[in-house]
C-alpha cells in the first residue's frame, strides 16, 4: 500500500484531504502532520521523520498565508514558505518520494489583461510572493520529481477564509464595501484537493508547474455578491476600488490563470466557482 505524507494536516486544504482520506483508505495509507508533530524548518526533524514512516508521496498543504502581516515578518514567511519547502523537497529526493507542492496566483503581480500560463514570467509584489516563488524554485531545483500545484482564492467549509469571513459579516453589517477591481478565480479547497489525489492515482507522471483553480474569474464584489446570493442574505454591498481599501500588501490587480495544461496533461477539468461555492454554502448550513 502506497503511502502519503500530508504537510499541514489542520489547515484548509488538510482538512479537505482528511475528508477525502477515507474515500482511498484500501489504496493509501495517509499520514496527516501539523507544526507540532512535523516542524518543516527544522531539517533534521524533516529528515528523521521521512526516513521513519518512508512516504511515496509528500504533500505540502501547509503555508505561512498572512499576506499583510509577512511584511513586517518577512523572515517567517521565508523560513516556511521557501526553507521549509526546500527540507521536504531535499527529503523527498533523498527517500524517492514524490513531492507534491501547493503554490499561488500571487507569484504573479496582475499587471496583464490575458490568463498567466505555467511558463509566463513571475514577479510577486509582496513578501508572501516572494517567498512562494523562492519555495517553488527550491522545490524544482532539489527534487525533479516536483508537481507544483498553483491556486487561488482559496475557500472551503473548514478554517478561515473569505467566505466564511463574509457570511459572519453579513449576520452583523447591514452593508459591505467589496473591492471590485481585483480580478482573480474562486477556488474550492475541495476541489483541490480532489485534483492533487486524482495525479496521484495517475500510472504515469508529469512533473513540473501546473495551475488549478476554478473557472471563470470574477471579482471580489462578484464572488461576495453570490455569497450572499446562496446564502439568501439581504446585505447591501457597494463595489470599491482597491484604492479604498488599502492593505499593508499590494495584491493582483488580475491573476487569473489558464487552466489549459492541467486539462491536457492530466485530464482534470476544473469546475465553475459558482457551482462550488453552492455546493461549499449548502454545507456550511447545515453545519
Amino acid at each position: 500500500m502506497k503511502k502519503i505524507l500530508i504537510i499541514g494536516g489542520n489547515g484548509q486544504l488538510g482538512n479537505c484531504f482528511r475528508k477525502l482520506a477515507p474515500e482511498y483508505e484500501d489504496r493509501f495509507e495517509f499520514d496527516f502532520t501539523d507544526s507540532q508533530t512535523l516542524n518543516i524548518i527544522d531539517r533534521d526533524q524533516v529528515s528523521d521523520y521521512f526516513y521513519d514512516f518512508k512516504p511515496d508521496y509528500c504533500i505540502n498543504a501547509s503555508a505561512y498565508t498572512a499576506v499583510d502581516l509577512a511584511e513586517t515578518e518577512s523572515e517567517k514567511a521565508f523560513a516556511v514558505n521557501a526553507d521549509g519547502v526546500g527540507n521536504l523537497a531535499e527529503a523527498c529526493a533523498e527517500n524517492k518520494t514524490i513531492f507534491i507542492h501547493i503554490s499561488t496566483d500571487y507569484v504573479f503581480d496582475g499587471e496583464t489583461n490575458i490568463s498567466y500560463s505555467e511558463d509566463d514570467f513571475t514577479n510577486p509584489q509582496g513578501v508572501y510572493g516572494a517567498s512562494k516563488e523562492k519555495g517553488e524554485d527550491l522545490a524544482m531545483d532539489l527534487q525533479p520529481k516536483t508537481i507544483i500545484l498553483r491556486t487561488s482564492w482559496l475557500y472551503s467549509e473548514f478554517n478561515k477564509n473569505f467566505v466564511k469571513t463574509m457570511l459572519h459579516l453579513f449576520e452583523v453589517k447591514e452593508e459591505l464595501g467589496i473591492v471590485d477591481d481585483q480580478f482573480g478565480q474562486p477556488t474550492n479547497a475541495n476541489d483541490l484537493a480532489q485534483a492533487v489525489m486524482n495525479i496521484v492515482e495517475k500510472e504515469t507522471k508529469t512533473y513540473g508547474i501546473f495551475h488549478f483553480s476554478n473557472y471563470p474569474e470574477t471579482t471580489w464584489f462578484n464572488f461576495a455578491q453570490k455569497i450572499a446570493d446562496f446564502s439568501g442574505s439581504k446585505i447591501k454591498l457597494n463595489p470599491i476600488t482597491t484604492s479604498e481599501f488599502p492593505t499593508a500588501a499590494k495584491r493582483p490587480k488580475r491573476s487569473t490563470m489558464s487552466l489549459d495544461k492541467i486539462e491536457e496533461v492530466y485530464k482534470i477539468e476544473p469546475k465553475y466557482w459558482q457551482n462550488s461555492l453552492e455546493e461549499c454554502i449548502q454545507i456550511l448550513q447545515k453545519s
